[in-house]
Order: C-alpha cells, then structure tokens, then sequence
C-alpha cells in the first residue's frame, strides 16, 4: 500500500470503499484521471498494480462496499485506458464476471454496471470473454433482484450488438454451451435464450441452421411452456428456422430427424403439431438422407393419425402418404424388418385409424418387396393372426387382405386356416359375430373352393365334436346364403356329372358329417336326394334334438329361398320325384 499511495493518494483509496456512492463514484473518476495520466506516460507496469490493488484489494475483500467500490473502479481504469485497455483485460473482466455470482444484490448490479462500462470502451476486444459473460448473463437474467435484472438485461443489449458487428465470435466455441443451457425450465433465462438464437441467427456470417440439431430440442421444449410469451417466441424461431431449411441446400436432416420423432410423442398439443410439421416437411426434403430414419418416423407418425387434434390428424395422414410413396427398389439403408417392427407394434394401438394405416403399410410392402417380408415373417404372423379377433370390421378385413397375400404359399394358408379354426374354438362368441364375415372375405380374397376343402380337411380330423358340429353348421349356413358363394353352390350341383364338382362334395363330405342336417343341406346342394333321404333315414331317436330341430327349421325356411328354387321346379318333373317326394315326407315327419 506504500508503493501505491504515490500513484493513488490514501484519499481516494478510502472514498473508494466509502457507503456512499457520490463519495466511491468520485473516487473512481479520479482514479479514471491517474490511469489516463499513466495510459500517456506508458507506465504500463504501474498501470497494473493499480489494476492489481481494485482486484485483490476491493472485488476480493469481504466488505461490500469495498467490492463495489472495486468494480467502479475498473470501469473507470478501463475508461482511462481507452484504446489501450485490451491489453488489460485479463486482469479486468475475470474479477467482474466473478462479481456477478456476488452474495449482495448491490455487488451483482454494480458488476452488471462496470462490465457495460467496460464492454462499450473495448467492444471486440470483449469477444474473447464472450461464453463466460454468457454464462453469467444466463444466470443474472433469472436474478430475484429486479434491479439486477434490469442492469443484465441493458447489458445483455450491448453484448448482442458487439456480437454481432464482430468478426471474431466463435459460434463453433459458443454452441456446446448454449445446448448446455436449453435444458433450463426457467421462463427467463429461457427468454433469454431463445433472443440470443434470433439475433445469432439474424447474422449473414454465422450458420446457425447448421447447428439448429445442437439445441432444436431445446426450442422444441420451450413450446409447451407454461408462458405463452417464451411459447410465441419459441414457435417464431421455429418457424423461421423451417423457413430457412427449406431454402438451405445442406441440411443435416438425420440428427434432427431423431429429435422430432420424440417430440411428435409430447403430451403438449402444440408441441406434437409443431413435430409433425416439421416431419411433413423432412419427409419432403430430405431424400436418402432420411432413409435410415423411416421406421422411427413412421413410429411417431402412426399414432398421429388417431390424434384427438385434427390438425394433428391430417398433418399426419398427408406425412403417411408421402412416405408410403417409396421408390420400388428399396435404397440403401432403408431397412425393412425395423419398418415391419413399428407397423406390427402399431396393431396393438387402441385406436382403429392407427391399426388400419399399420395394415396399409404391410400390405404394401408386401406388394412391393414379398420376398424382403417373408423373410420376417415369424415376427409379424401371431401379430396379424391375433388382429382377425379386432374389434372393428374395416380391420378385419384389411387382416384378411394382408393374410389372402401371404397366404399363396400353401404353408402360410394352412397355418391360417388352423388358426382361424382354433380361435374359433376358443372364443365361439367370435364365430357368431365375426365367421361369416371372415369366411366369405377369404373366398373372395383367395379361391372359395380351395378355402372350404382347408376348413374340411382340418375339420375332419377335429377332436371336439361338438365344437367340428358347430363349425361345420356355420360353414354350411355361409355357403348356402352368400352371394359370394354362388360358384362353389354352381359347382357342387353339377356334382354328379362333373369331376370337380364330385371331388369338391367328397371333400367337404367328410367333414360336413360332423352335423346331419349340414349333411343332408350338402346333399340337396348337390342334387343327391336319394342319399339325403337315406342320411334322414339313419337318424335315430338320439340325433332328434333340440339342436337338429332347430337346424332343421332353417334348412325348411331356406328351401323356400331362391337359392332352392331349382328344387321346387324339379319335384315337378316325374324323374327327381322318386327321390324327392319320400326326402320331403321325412322332413316333415321328423318336424
């Protein structure tokens, strides 16, 4: 203190640290004087001890008033210095950024002073120190002093339009920490932040677009604040960020390809649309690039579809479309099995729009690479077996479509058949309500007569013949009244003079046993009375049950349909009465 109190006199030392600003404020423009003097007279080695003395002597002390009177007094050397003080900065700015983290609010605001005192004497020299001050900006935005933050954000202003006149900001250095700090839930500090991406961005020299994936999840989160503010100012970089991808020809669509996926899952409304959009956008763009991501934006675009928003729901469903459209040859990357992973998942969803859209995505591809499917098809086939019991129609249906495809290999349509027939087994509310409906859409899909010899054939050899009974009843009640039916019903009444005809009766002979009146309903079909009278006749008093009565009255009720109409027009021709006439006798004894 010796040395120094020939450069500063004791007097201004002590108002440097007096409780009244006027006095510490007075201090430090006398100390602005001495350091100009010594600035002139290029006493750069005493210029430095007083620098040295404001440091460890008042910022470090343990009195207040001494730290403040410090700061003013290393705005006012650097004031002093003029041009000259970047070659002190080292020794000025660290002690004043320390400040910020200062117990007293006073101390923190003098520090936000000082360093705006000092940033307008230096400015681009000022870039060097640039992510600490940063820092600390973050932090003091966010400060329970008002007054602080009301000092912060005047130079949180200054520090902007130094940044951006400069030629020496590192964006490369600046990013980590900035993506470090997206995370913060602080509505301030997250104001804070989403300024400095616009004003960082409105700068022609530096590429935030390509570094948009270091912190879009950031920007992303900010929408579902609960600040509708931060909500807007979020949404409006969003937006322009959008807006400058579509107009950028290197964009890294992957990396944020990623980010999307997870944020079109969010529980905020506004946050899914807002990934969806975006999604819609990259499925648009990004070419290849995008290929490798397919399965996981077709895992966040599925459950869109069944959005409760209908913005959502139609972004979603124009998305689905546009990445259907693939090329015919799969590209490199473009991974089948993970696609049919989310599409299989995705049959579980509880809503129906989001199940038919996984359909549609293993019909077509299906359609488009059957080899590349087959080659999965262990995982997927329990999935789409289960799917047939769905409770919605247009499903089932579109389970069968997909099912009739894979089913041209006869492995697959005997194994679909006999699930068909267990499921049926085991849940026979399913078969009242669903089997006609699944049965007659297979004949349609695939060929109606190879289909019935299937279920005959499995039938036949079925150990439950309660259950083979009431199958076989179902089975015969569809081919007798669906129109989609009709051929098989031709075919089998030209039983006895054509050869495929005859072939198709024996088949399903064998397994339409299993009910006598499905048996003798098979017989009229195929124009074998004689033989339908004989089965009537086998009957004994045990097969008279309720049940067979009841099947009997159906058969009475269809013989009055037109589906029968050839039976009554042959009672009148002489050569069908012999049969005819004793077949109908017993009918109506046994009624």
């Amino acid at each position: 203190m010796a040395d120094m109190s020939s450069i500063i006199p004791a007097s201004v030392i002590r108002n440097l640290s007096d409780k009244l600003y006027e006095k510490r404020k007075n201090a430090a423009l006398e100390i602005e004087g001495i350091v100009k003097q010594l600035a002139v007279a290029g006493e750069h080695e005493k210029i430095s001890a007083v620098i040295n003395l404001l440091t460890t002597e008042f910022t470090n002390s343990p009195q207040a008033n001494h730290r403040k009177g410090g700061l003013i007094g290393l705005a006012a050397a650097t004031v002093g210095l003029t041009k000259e003080a970047g070659i002190y900065l080292e020794q000025i700015v660290p002690p004043v950024i320390n400040s910020f983290r200062d117990q007293d609010s006073r101390v923190r605001y003098y520090a936000c002073e000082a360093l705006y005192n000092i940033a307008k004497v230096v400015r681009g020299d000022f870039i060097v120190y640039f992510n600490k001050i940063f820092d600390a900006l973050c932090k003091l935005s966010a400060d329970s002093d008002g007054n602080v933050q009301s000092a912060a954000h005047l130079l949180d202003r200054l520090v902007k339009d130094i940044v951006t006149e400069s030629d020496q900001f590192s964006i490369e250095e600046f990013i980590p920490l900035l993506r470090e700090r997206m995370n913060v839930l602080n509505p301030y500090v997250r104001q804070f932040l989403v300024g400095w991406i616009t004003v960082l961005d409105s700068v022609p020299d530096i590429d935030m677009l390509g570094f948009l994936p270091d912190f879009l999840d950031g920007l992303f989160n900010m929408l579902s604040d609960n600040s509708h503010e931060i909500r807007q100012q979020a949404d409006s970089a969003l937006s322009e960020f959008l807006q400058e991808i579509k107009s950028s020809p290197t964009v890294d669509y992957g990396r944020m390809a990623e980010i999307l996926v997870q944020r079109a899952r969010s529980l905020d409304a506004f946050t899914r649309l807002t990934a969806i959009t975006w999604i819609n956008e990259f499925v648009k763009l990004g070419g290849d690039q995008l290929v490798p991501y397919y399965a996981d934006i077709l895992g966040a675009i599925l459950p869109c579809v069944s959005d409760k928003e209908e913005k959502i729901r139609a972004v979603a469903r124009e998305t689905n479309e546009e990445l259907r459209a693939i090329r015919n040859d799969p590209p490199e990357g473009f991974d089948i099995g993970a696609i049919l992973s989310i599409a299989r998942r995705e049959l579980t969803s509880e809503w129906e729009a989001t199940r038919i859209e996984s359909l549609h995505w293993i019909s077509t591809l299906l359609a488009r690479y059957r080899a590349e499917v087959l080659a999965y098809l262990d995982e997927i086939f329990g999935s789409l077996l289960s799917a047939l019991s769905d409770p919605s129609d247009e499903v089932v249906l579109l389970v069968l479509e997909v099912h009739a495809c894979i089913a041209k290999e006869s492995h697959h349509f005997h194994d679909l058949i006999s699930y068909l027939i267990q499921n049926f087994h085991n849940d026979h509310v399913l078969l009242e309500k669903r089997g006609a409906l699944i049965v007659r859409r297979l004949c349609v899909l695939l060929d109606a007569v190879r289909v019935y010899k299937e279920f005959s054939k499995i039938l036949g050899s079925e150990a439950d013949l309660d259950f083979a009974s009431t199958m076989v009843q179902a089975l015969n009640l569809i081919l007798l009244t669906s129109s989609e039916l009709a051929e098989l019903r031709f075919l089998l009444k030209q039983s006895l003079v054509n050869p495929s005809g005859k072939d198709l009766f024996i088949s399903l002979y064998a397994s339409w046993c299993h009910s006598p009146m499905a048996t003798i309903s098979l017989c009229l079909l195929a124009q074998a009375y004689q033989h339908a009278s004989s089965v009537i006749q086998s009957l004994g008093e045990e097969d008279i049950n309720v049940k067979f009565l009841v099947q009997l009255d159906k058969l009475i009720r269809l013989l009055e349909t037109p589906i029968f109409a050839y039976i009554r027009l042959q009672r009148l021709l002489l050569g069908y009465a012999v049969y005819f006439i004793p077949f109908l006798l017993l009918l109506l004894q046994n009624c």
